[in-house]
């Protein structure tokens, strides 16, 4: 194998690697801090957030695709195996998930601060859009370990 080859699938890993751990911590840290009401502890955690769905999350994004068709390409591996083409519609779907998830995030950061610098409550809506952000997770976890699944196994359907 080239060493090109064997650089895009470290890369690959490593982007695998970064969206299913930055995104179970950020579930985990968005999950407990939102137990604690406090709206100084939530603003603070979703800031954090925030800018680790965009540094990590956001990067692996763009790596996973490229890096996958380069590999598909070096090894002549087609596009229209069953594999290829579950795990590009679940990726698909996963993006779904998340894309509105990280719209939430801000929304829900941007109240959190609101009521942490008014010494007020979380406002009913805040708790709203936790509702649908932690309802889209699952979907989401669920479809990435599908796509490792599928990437480890390549089911010949």
């Amino acid at each position: 194998m080239s060493h090109l080859y064997l650089t895009l699938k470290l890369m690959h890993v490593i982007g695998a690697t970064v969206l299913f751990g930055t995104g179970l911590g950020i579930a985990f840290f968005m999950f407990m801090a939102n137990r604690t009401r406090d709206p100084a502890t939530i603003a603070h955690t979703a800031r954090t957030v925030v800018i680790a769905d965009a540094v990590f999350i956001a990067t692996a994004v763009v790596l996973q695709p490229l890096t996958g068709w380069g590999m598909a390409v070096m090894t002549g591996v087609s596009l229209f195996h069953f594999w290829m083409r579950a795990t590009l519609v679940l990726y698909i779907f996963v993006g779904l998930c998340w894309l509105p998830v990280v719209w939430i995030q801000t929304r829900m950061r941007d109240l959190a601060a609101a009521a942490a610098r008014d010494g007020t409550a979380l406002p009913p809506r805040y708790f709203s859009y936790y509702k649908v952000w932690f309802a889209l997770g699952w979907p989401a976890f669920a479809g990435v370990i599908a796509i490792f699944v599928l990437m480890l196994w390549k089911p010949q359907w």
